[in-house]
């Protein structure tokens, strides 16, 4: 009895944990479906939204676009400002340019010729000084000492010459003594004059007239011969020396006048002349010297300075000039923007010589054609613009 009871536990037990288990599964799926059923909502909730924004970001797009085109538009339509200037009509010239430094043609240094000390200086830098005008003096003791024994040996020898000459007549002494007195009284003179010069060479003198450049001595000081004391500059005339090549020296001839200008300063322009022109070719250079000299040179012109020589070559007198900053050039070609009315329009030109701030064009425009000299860089051809500066006499 107590078995039976015992298995029908069992089976009441085993029928129990079978339910138990199967509500526990039922619940589970239960669940999983209701989280499937909301990810798929979230899901085509995410989608519609996507797809709203991806038509959102078109709508923009296309705005944006339509909005970039307006602009540009507006843009293109838009005048830009620029400066204009008259094609003027004038005479316009083609110049053989070189450089060189202006020098004194007469410089020399002034150097002592015998030994002594400088016992007076008569002259500063920037003097001017005048032919034989005396520059320093040197200490003469000795040379004065020397000068008066010459003149005592001299005076001596000649008297001893006399009374030879006298004795030779009468035949009271020999030919060989009356000879041997001769040579003694011109070794006396020679040595008397070569005293003499010491003497005077202790005072110091301008070679030619000109203005003392530079004083290399000091009062008290020991020189010797070969010493620089001075150095002397004659300011007239003032030369430069050019070297030009072959070809641009045919057809040039002495005499021509040339235009000077100091490069210190653009506005320090003065005239000059060839004087000279070399009859050889430098071989190593193939070049030719041309010697330039400047006529009128102002007073702020020195010795030393650099200076640009400037030769005309060829003159037109009837051109059609342009502005230099008016022409665009692009390789071997060139271009100038001439504004017609409110647009500008692009011409191709031909350009001839050039002078300064001009340059001659020979065909594209016409006198008095408005051409832009600013505001040109991003100009097309048929662009709009609006003339700020106009300028009917440049050039």
């Amino acid at each position: 009895m107590t078995e039976r009871n015992r298995e029908k536990n069992d089976s009441r037990s085993g029928r129990n944990l079978w339910r138990w288990l199967s509500l526990t599964l039922a619940v589970v799926l239960l669940a999983a479906g209701a989280v499937t059923v909301m990810n798929v909502s979230a899901a085509r909730a995410n989608g519609a939204s996507t797809v709203e924004d991806s038509a959102d970001t078109q709508d923009n797009a296309e705005a944006t676009e339509a909005d970039g085109e307006e602009a540009e538009g507006d843009e293109a339509k838009t005048p830009i400002p620029v400066e204009v200037a008259a094609v003027s009509e004038g005479s316009v010239s083609a110049y053989i340019s070189s450089t060189a430094n202006l020098v004194a043609e007469n410089e020399v240094k002034v150097l002592s010729e015998v030994e002594g000390r400088v016992l007076t200086l008569r002259v500063e830098e920037g003097n001017w000084v005048k032919k034989g005008q005396v520059l320093a003096t040197l200490v003469r003791d000795d040379e004065e000492i020397a000068f008066k024994k010459a003149q005592l040996k001299e005076t001596n020898a000649r008297a001893a010459y006399d009374r030879a000459k006298e004795l030779v007549d009468r035949e009271l002494i020999s030919r060989e003594e009356f000879d041997k007195l001769t040579i003694d009284f011109e070794i006396a003179g020679q040595e008397l004059a070569e005293a003499e010069w010491a003497l005077k060479k202790t005072t110091i003198v301008a070679p030619f007239s000109g203005r003392v450049t530079a004083r290399m001595t000091q009062l008290g000081q020991h020189v010797r011969p070969g010493d620089e004391l001075f150095q002397v500059t004659d300011f007239d005339p003032l030369i430069a020396r050019i070297y030009l090549p072959e070809r641009d020296v045919l057809g040039l001839e002495e005499g021509r006048s040339v235009q000077i200008r100091l490069d210190a300063s653009d506005e320090v322009a003065f005239a000059g002349r060839i004087r000279q022109i070399s009859p050889v070719v430098d071989t190593s250079t193939g070049t030719v010297k041309v010697t330039v000299e400047a006529t009128e040179p102002p007073k702020q012109v020195r010795p030393g300075s650099f200076v640009s020589v400037n030769i005309v070559r060829e003159t037109r007198s009837e051109a059609l000039l342009l502005p230099r900053e008016a022409v665009l050039r692009e390789l071997q070609k060139a271009h100038v923007f001439v504004a017609d009315g409110e647009v500008a329009e692009k011409r191709s030109v031909t350009l001839g010589l050039e002078e300064g701030d001009l340059i001659e064009v020979t065909s594209g425009v016409e006198a008095g054609d408005q051409v832009i000299v600013a505001g040109q860089g991003g100009l097309k051809d048929g662009s709009a613009v609006k003339i700020l500066i106009a300028d009917a006499n440049a050039g």
